[in-house]
């Protein structure tokens, strides 16, 4: 039994009409080395019945909700799991095409999960050209972190075609309290929060300037600062805090979502940072930077300043991975997207020298804000707060951040899925009114680094510009490495 913390339930929260808050995942696979040449819903739901207890939170646990919303909700084993209800399958018109298939996930992203079963749904879609089939994952973000992704991929798929042995599912089913036992706990939480409120303000104050928005308020890094020097903590480097200025995909986002998938070689991009210097999460974030200002001045939307990048990190210590710390365990971390540089290699400068500054000023720093925040407002009143804030940020043009940009590192060797190759996994996530319309993450696996963006239609139409765009400044940064 356990229960959601209040990062998990904040991504509840946050959910309306045209925010959801589940990630997702597209693999390409080979069917063809599948038994019979074609993977199919049977096959895969018996994979998930004999491996979903492996998962980082199991694939067979619901939501119950305490009465009356006095606290968060609990996780439990749904009596009536049948992975069969999660998945189904649909077919690609001829010629199935890769903007055909990015199209159809669009529309599968737009819809919300059903919040009675387990949170998540799987779509196999076939008529893929050259012999592939897609497999389309979608689990909320109350469920499952990056790590625990990370984690639930690797139960579910194998190092080689044959699957390996297994270990017996000798896991107790999970069961929430009792009504009475939930009412009880929900109380005395209530009682207890106060305190713990108070706790988590205290802990925070000493790094405001860490939180989007607030951190662009005259005053604020300055007042950090004063704290941290009077509860004798090490100073902290002071990571510029410009405003997020104005784009396209900065206002209020609508149902309708658009899909764009890409790949680049990974060797190319660690050969950039060997000869300029850095880390590959450098070189991604300098190809983003040069992405983005091609888009917006091929618009003439350019802003004259950089734009506010949010880049999530993980908070998970130790290696116990998520089964020794539930929940998400995640935070973001801000920094300066040098957008606005004009020479290529200036532009590399400034992002890697952003980096550093806010990688150090986090690495110092608790990184525990988001965490904290989310615990300042009882459960009762946190999510009509949450939505409320949420609707009411662009309506007072509150812009904490640009857009969202994630790179997560994966396995460097090919894993296979019901005996059939991953060719490619490509990262579909979050985007809202408040961190903007548009999302990139990259995922690296096999010797290449796949790139999924997610956007509001209404906003970013076409995102497979910023795809081409990403190749034309790998090829620039390729140019200059060479010099």
């Amino acid at each position: 039994m356990s229960q959601l913390t209040t990062v998990d339930a904040t991504f509840l929260h946050a959910e309306n009409a045209t925010t959801h808050a589940h990630i997702a995942g597209l693999g390409i696979v080979d069917a063809g080395t599948c038994p019979g040449g074609r993977l199919t819903v049977p096959m895969v739901a018996e994979l998930i019945r004999a491996r979903a207890h492996l998962a980082a939170r199991p694939l067979r646990q619901r939501l119950v909700q305490v009465p009356l919303g006095l606290d968060n909700p609990y996780w439990e084993d749904d009596p009536d799991f049948e992975p069969e209800r999660h998945i189904c399958e649909m077919g690609l018109p001829a010629p199935g095409t890769d903007r055909q298939l990015a199209d159809i996930v669009a529309l599968l992203h737009e819809q919300p999960l059903d919040r009675t079963r387990p949170l998540w749904e799987m779509v196999l879609i076939q008529g893929l050209a050259g012999g592939r089939t897609a497999v389309y994952v979608k689990v909320h973000h109350a469920a499952i972190d990056g790590v625990m992704a990370a984690e639930t991929l690797a139960a579910l798929l194998d190092l080689s075609p044959e699957p390996r042995d297994l270990p017996a599912d000798e896991t107790a089913r999970a069961q929430a309290p009792g009504t009475a036992a939930m009412v009880g706990t929900g109380l005395l939480n209530a009682a207890m929060h106060p305190v713990r409120s108070a706790m988590s303000a205290a802990r925070t104050v000493p790094y405001l300037d860490e939180v989007p928005g607030l951190s662009s308020i005259p005053g604020v890094g300055l007042m950090s600062s004063m704290v941290q020097g009077a509860l004798r903590r090490p100073e902290l480097p002071r990571a510029p805090r410009p405003s997020a200025p104005p784009t396209p995909f900065n206002h209020p986002i609508g149902r309708r979502r658009s899909v764009a998938c890409g790949e680049l070689p990974l060797d190319e991009i660690k050969e950039i940072r060997r000869a300029l210097g850095g880390s590959v999460n450098d070189v991604v974030m300098a190809l983003c930077a040069t992405a983005l200002r091609q888009w917006l001045d091929k618009r003439g939307d350019l802003p004259e300043r950089p734009l506010v990048a949010a880049v999530p990190v993980s908070l998970r210590r130790g290696g116990g991975g998520a089964a020794a710390e539930p929940g998400n365990q995640v935070t973001i971390m801000t920094a300066p997207l040098a957008t606005h540089v004009p020479d290529p290699a200036d532009r590399y400068t400034s992002v890697r020298r952003d980096m550093d500054v806010a990688k150090r000023r986090f690495t110092g720093s608790s990184g525990a804000w988001v965490r904290d925040m989310s615990g300042l407002l009882p459960a009762p009143i946190a999510g009509a707060v949450t939505r409320l804030a949420l609707q009411a940020a662009p309506a007072v043009s509150l812009r904490p951040i640009n857009l969202i940009i994630s790179n997560v590192p994966g396995p460097q060797f090919p894993l296979y899925l019901c005996g059939a190759k991953v060719l490619g996994y490509y990262p579909i996530s979050v985007i809202t009114d408040v961190s903007g319309g548009l999302n990139i993450t990259v995922f690296s696996y096999d010797g290449k680094v796949d790139v999924g963006i997610v956007a509001c239609r209404n906003l970013v139409p076409d995102p497979s510009e910023i795809i081409d765009h990403l190749v034309d400044a790998l090829d620039e940064l390729k140019s200059l490495s060479r010099e």
